[in-house]
């Protein structure tokens, strides 16, 4: 099987870790048409700011069209190519109106031992980025690099390491300029109630600080899943997720600082809709 591409390797602890927990208030519906015509209208609060979202995706055949409106006045538009010349192969054009120099375009081509991603601005200074895992799906290793022509230097150069068995997977990033190494491992102890647990250790050789944190999650039943994160600072989360219809969601997650249990807990409420 194909190892991937850069950005899925370490993914699954990151989702574990990161995915669905939120302090804010959310909320989404999306209607579906049988002709590959979704709508998505979407809403957050944060404090007492509300940003508001609406997105529209056509589908035919191979080629997507995305395009996404937001309370701050940007368009952005994202066209999706599938099997472009050769299988394997998608190429991606996107743009965010008004700004002129946001235009990019990206190809990405997975191979049975490879997974390449390259993209380059379309701009009078274009940024260039390449990325590739090369390996399998049990053992692959992968590099991230950015290059700005216009200062003839490296902006962004990272690494990875992937080890996947069937119920573990580690991984090792090496990033920022090699001043950040992080260590993360992602085991499914019962794979009938979804069981996991997951951890990632994250070490700045410059400041000479580790931030270690330690999750797990578990399915009460089909439809009702519930995680719980912890940090080395003592920041503690959970959150429950029904799926009270197919693919629509209610969240509640909370967050709290356990050093300081005098100040109030964060809580969030999440709402997806799909029909």
């Amino acid at each position: 099987m194909a190892p991937g591409l850069y950005t899925d390797i370490g993914k699954k602890t990151r989702d574990l870790l990161y995915k669905d927990y939120s302090t804010h208030q959310k909320f989404s519906i999306t209607t579906c048409s049988p002709h590959g015509v979704a709508i998505t209208a979407a809403g957050t609060r944060k404090n007492e700011s509300i940003f508001g979202e609406l997105h529209t995706q056509i589908k035919n055949k191979k080629l997507t069209v995305d395009v996404k409106a937001n309370s701050e006045s940007d368009l952005l538009t994202t066209i999706t190519m599938d099997e472009f010349g050769t299988p394997g192969l998608k190429s991606i054009l996107s743009l965010v109106v008004p700004d002129q120099r946001s235009g990019k375009l990206e190809l990405q081509y997975l191979h049975e031992y490879a997974g390449v991603n390259a993209s380059v601005g379309l701009n009078s200074n274009p940024m260039v980025n390449l990325s590739g895992v090369f390996g399998s799906k049990a053992l692959s290793v992968g590099v991230d690099v950015s290059f700005d022509p216009a200062t003839s230097n490296f902006t962004k150069y990272n690494a990875a390491l992937s080890l996947t068995n069937p119920d573990l997977i580690a991984s090792l990033h090496l990033n920022n300029h090699g001043d950040t190494l992080v260590a993360s491992y992602y085991h499914l102890v019962k794979q009938h109630s979804g069981t996991a647990v997951g951890a990632e250790l994250s070490h700045s050789f410059s400041r000479n600080e580790s931030t270690l944190i330690f999750g797990s999650q578990h399915s009460l039943d089909p439809h009702t899943t519930v995680k719980a994160r912890f940090n080395n600072y003592g920041m503690a989360s959970a959150l429950v997720q029904h799926e009270w219809r197919p693919k629509s969601f209610v969240t509640v997650s909370g967050e709290v600082d356990t050093k300081a249990i005098e100040k109030s807990a964060k809580v969030g409420l999440s709402l997806v809709l799909k029909h």
